[in-house]
């Protein structure tokens, strides 16, 4: 099989998707959700989220909780904590 299609080198184009899959894979970790109501159910403050993200939006009870990463780094082995900062309702 040819990997040059339409003068697209499909092998490089291969390797990149590899290369940025894996990255993203690498840049994966674990997060606790910290603070908001009490009614928030256990198993919805822990995720696995990017590790460039620094707000976590979770459904509950016709609204939005949002939370925000903590400033404490990354410390291996340690889940990422996100503590609430406010809810919003969801539009009708």
């Amino acid at each position: 099989m040819d990997p040059v299609v339409n003068g697209d080198d499909r092998t490089a184009l291969a390797a990149q998707v590899r290369n940025d899959i894996g990255r993203e894979a690498g840049g994966i970790v674990d997060a606790v959700l910290e603070g908001g109501p009490t009614t928030l159910p256990a198993e919805q403050r822990s995720h696995r989220v990017a590790l460039r993200e620094h707000k976590i939006k979770v459904p509950h009870h016709g609204g939005y909780e949002h939370f925000e990463r903590d400033a404490v780094g990354v410390v291996d082995g340690v889940p990422l904590v996100f503590r609430w900062s406010g809810r919003t309702r969801i539009a009708e």
